[in-house]
């Protein structure tokens, strides 16, 4: 998916001869904090709700505060993960889509985007999801594919995610089935460390009971 096929066509954009009062009201009326300044199809910036109300008089336009405009946007032929980047990173509700000559294209909203990226990694489908952690160097999808099939699975989405603060690389897997504890077990067995996992209580239950028993065994 890229940026320009998930523009919202019902966000407004602002002119430069809107008055301040009137950007506030389409904020309000639309719930964001963003909205992007457009002149004759031109993106000139992104407007926030801060800078309405820091101004002295909410009569004067919003050419009056040109300068202070935050030039963020993301193009359109961009992948959507760009947008999402762009969001987190500034905490956007509205992300600016234009052309590099800053021809304007649309608007993403921020909860589409989180909308979309839930359904990319599986979240709106049933399923358990288990979190393995490892050196980077370990990771090995074809042996981490075998041991989900050889009970009875199979992975409908994987994701990598290198924590820099910790140092450690982690694995989280979705897989088509909640029964996780055969599955668990196999990573264990295979001396893969599993952070989490969630899936059917009853499973969950059974596995950490005997995590547990085996635990204080070991340190009798």
């Amino acid at each position: 998916m890229i940026n320009k096929e998930l523009i919202s066509a019902s966000l407004p954009v602002l002119s430069p001869k809107d008055p301040l009062h009137k950007a506030l009201g389409m904020m309000d009326d639309c719930k964001v904090i963003h909205l992007p300044v457009v002149d004759e199809e031109k993106y000139l910036g992104l407007i926030s709700e801060d800078d309405l109300l820091n101004a002295d008089d909410d009569n004067q336009l919003v050419e009056t505060l040109i300068s202070t405009l935050s030039k963020v946007k993301v193009l359109p032929g961009n992948h959507f993960t760009d947008a999402v980047q762009l969001a987190n990173e500034y905490g956007l509700g509205v992300v600016p889509v234009a052309e590099a000559d800053l021809q304007w294209v649309g608007s993403i909203a921020a909860p589409d985007l989180l909308k979309f990226t839930g359904h990319m990694i599986g979240a709106d489908e049933p399923g358990g999801i288990i979190v393995l952690q490892m050196d980077k160097r370990n990771f090995a999808f074809s042996e981490i594919y075998k041991l989900v099939e050889t009970n009875d699975a199979q992975i409908t989405q994987l994701n990598t995610h290198f924590d820099n603060n910790l140092g450690i690389f982690f694995v989280t897997i979705k897989l088509n089935k909640l029964e996780l504890a055969d599955i668990v077990a196999t990573f264990q067995r295979y001396e893969y460390q599993v952070s989490y996992f969630f899936g059917e209580e009853e499973y969950e239950n059974e596995l950490r009971n005997n995590y547990d028993h085996l635990m204080n065994y070991l340190n009798l």
